[in-house]
Order: C-alpha cells, then structure tokens, then sequence
C-alpha cells in the first residue's frame, strides 16, 4: 500500500463523513526527462493514481439514500473520484512539501455515467488519470471498479491551487 488510511487522512483536507478514499495504493507518472524533479502541472499529463473505498454498512450518507435500499449517491461517487485526483499533485517531486501545500479544487463535472448501483459491502477501486492541463487547469478521467467492473464513471475540471 503506498498511503494508509492515516497518510490519506494527513493528506486530503477532507473529514469524516465526507472522506471516501480508504488507502491508494498506485501512483504512475508520466515518462518525462526528470521525473525527481517535476514542479509544472504538465509534466503530470498521463498520471494515474489507484484508490480504494470500501462501502461499509454504517456509512452515514447511507442512512437516507434509500432507508432498507441503501445505495452510494452519484454525488458521492464523483466526490470519490475528485479526492482520488488530487493524488495526482504527490507527482510534484520538485517541491518542497513543508513549505508548499498543492490542494485540488474540483471546478465541473463535465460528464457522468452511474452504470450500475454501489451497495454496502462493496470494495471499490477508484481510477484516475490527468489528461490534459492548462496553466492550473487540470483535467482528469475517472472510473470506479468492483471486482474489475466498471461501476461508474466521470470527466472533471479542476484547479491545482498552489499555496506557500
């Protein structure tokens, strides 16, 4: 496992009970000439980060979505998919993480697709890869898997906000 639930929790702003990503496990970045030194969000074109969820039974979202039914929001699975994209910024090896914090801002959906429906007990597998940047203008394809089953998927915007 690169990142556990303590280093993800050290990592994303984000708190309980709107915290979906349990570990991730992979992060590939791009083939370029210096990848010990990657300060531009360009560089990071072609990056992938793997993540995981696991849906547990008391999980509070679920509660009212739908009582005696329960299934994972469409909303939460973006939100899912947008945390797993901000992994992307660990590929900024050029700088110095005690002194510059990057935090991905989420900025649209431009598409989603909820193929089937994500009930408790389910490990989910969360992909996502940048594929194109514009200055701090990031854009990333997502899918979430169970059992190597596409279960939804999304195209995001997002900023790369970089704080000194």
């Amino acid at each position: 496992m690169l990142m556990n639930k303590e280093q993800v929790y050290n990592f994303l702003p984000h708190r309980p009970p709107f915290l979906f990503i349990d570990s991730v496990s992979k992060i590939f970045l791009p083939d370029c000439a210096d990848k010990d030194n990657i300060t531009n969000s360009k560089d990071l074109v072609g990056a992938k980060v793997v993540a995981h969820f696991e849906v547990k039974d008391d999980l509070e979202i679920l509660e009212g979505h739908f009582p005696g039914n329960p299934i994972l929001p469409g909303v939460v699975q973006i939100e899912m998919m947008a945390q797993t994209s901000a992994f992307v910024s660990l590929g900024l090896t050029g700088i110095d993480r005690d002194k510059i914090k990057v935090d991905t801002l989420l900025l649209g959906v431009e598409s989603s697709k909820f193929r089937k429906p994500i009930i408790p007990g389910m490990h989910l597998e969360i992909h996502s890869a940048m594929n194109r940047s514009r200055g701090l203008m990031a854009y990333y394809d997502c899918q979430v898997f169970v059992d190597g089953e596409k279960m939804s998927e999304s195209k995001l915007l997002a900023r790369l906000e970089i704080k000194k």
